[in-house]
């Protein structure tokens, strides 16, 4: 894998002996440290410590930004106070996804969008193909290669987090940020954001800080049982929280209202890539829809495996698992929508197999406190 990616993180992977790294997108990342069922319980009870250095950091200024990310993106950036972020899309025409990503409103016309480490550059160059006469006082600007990214989540990231930081973190609300805040010493935005379905931070900084802040954390949320963790828990906490994956949730080939994130698309602000045929699609009527299903018969459903009805294939599973929470086994399936209903009985194609299976209400697991995007 030596063609392959590294965060600035890397290096200190070696420290624990069951670590094992895959190939994600051109990365070399760790698919867990210790185990990933272990990770994700942490993660559930205490609390995980995530390197995602490979997401992109795009920076957006001058003159004209906000009207710029206001046309390429779903969510209504005009919203954003100084110090929010908010979740969006970025669509093609026809109402697929580009991307999903974040917007942070740094101050006025400065805003930072934080894109999938897959699609870095194909956002920077759909962002710039935009960046027409109407835009020119706007300035686009990629600091991901000089940009870590930390996710300190779980029920006691906010103690862990306290014991390194004087930031008002019991004050700083979901989906707001503090630009400068200083932890382990080190100058970071931090961001209460995540991608677990629990509470939890998120830490922006200079690349060359990745010791001081990985190993500050880790010493300091020990006596807490926090625990490093990687891609698989990752993944399993954010399937049983419904938040979708671009590229298994959401691609160019599936709209925002197919995957249920129409609460991210604000139809009614001024016009967007995309807006058009989004309504046009609603005025319609969905042709499919994103929908849980839990397994009948014994089997595991998994990406891309078949969906069948009435003896016809009406879909198929984005990502499917054994719950590590709730120990079923589950998955997420874009169904035609005449098979959408609560209590459908579907089959899953498994290894050649059609395995009985229910659709469910999701998401699977929903905290009773805590950050909802």
């Amino acid at each position: 894998m030596e063609s392959l990616r590294r965060t600035p993180f890397y290096d200190l992977y070696a420290a624990y002996a069951e670590s094992r790294c895959i190939d994600f997108g051109g990365w070399e990342l760790p698919v867990q440290f210790t185990g990933i069922v272990k990770e994700h319980e942490a993660v559930r009870q205490q609390a995980g410590l995530f390197d995602v250095s490979h997401m992109g950091e795009f920076m957006v200024d001058g003159n004209g930004a906000e009207a710029f990310l206001q046309q390429m993106t779903t969510n209504d950036v005009s919203r954003l106070a100084d110090g929010a972020a908010q979740y969006t899309l970025m669509l093609y025409p026809g109402g697929g996804v580009v991307d999903d990503l974040l917007v942070y409103r740094l101050g006025h016309e400065r805003y930072m969008l934080v894109v999938n480490a897959s699609n870095i550059d194909k956002d920077f160059q759909w962002l710039q193909e935009h960046l027409t006469a109407e835009f020119s006082g706007v300035s686009l600007k990629n600091v991901s290669d000089e940009t870590l990214l930390l996710a300190l989540q779980g029920p006691l990231a906010e103690t862990i987090l306290a014991e390194v930081t004087s930031a008002p973190l019991a004050e700083l609300k979901p989906f707001h940020f503090i630009e400068h805040a200083e932890v382990c010493g080190v100058s970071v935005l931090l961001s209460r954001t995540g991608y677990t379905g629990e509470d939890g931070f998120e830490l922006y900084a200079p690349a060359h800080t990745a010791a001081a802040l990985w190993n500050g954390l880790l010493a300091a949320g020990a006596p807490h049982g926090l625990t490093p963790a990687g891609l698989g828990a990752r993944d399993t906490l954010r399937f049983e929280a419904k938040l979708p994956l671009y590229g298994q949730e959401l691609s160019a080939d599936i709209t925002p209202l197919e995957a249920g994130v129409q609460f991210f698309v604000k139809l009614d602000k001024a016009d967007f890539i995309g807006r058009d045929a989004l309504l046009k699609q609603k005025e319609a009527g969905l042709p499919r829809r994103l929908v849980g299903l839990e397994m009948i018969d014994r089997g595991i459903p998994r990406s891309h495996y078949p969906v069948y009805a009435d003896g016809v294939k009406i879909g198929e599973v984005t990502t499917g698992t054994q719950s590590p929470t709730l120990k079923r086994n589950l998955g997420l399936a874009l169904l035609d929508a005449a098979y959408t209903e609560i209590g459908t009985e579907v089959y899953v194609e498994i290894r050649g197999k059609q395995l009985k299976a229910a659709v469910i209400k999701a998401p699977f697991y929903k905290k009773s406190q805590g950050v909802k995007p």
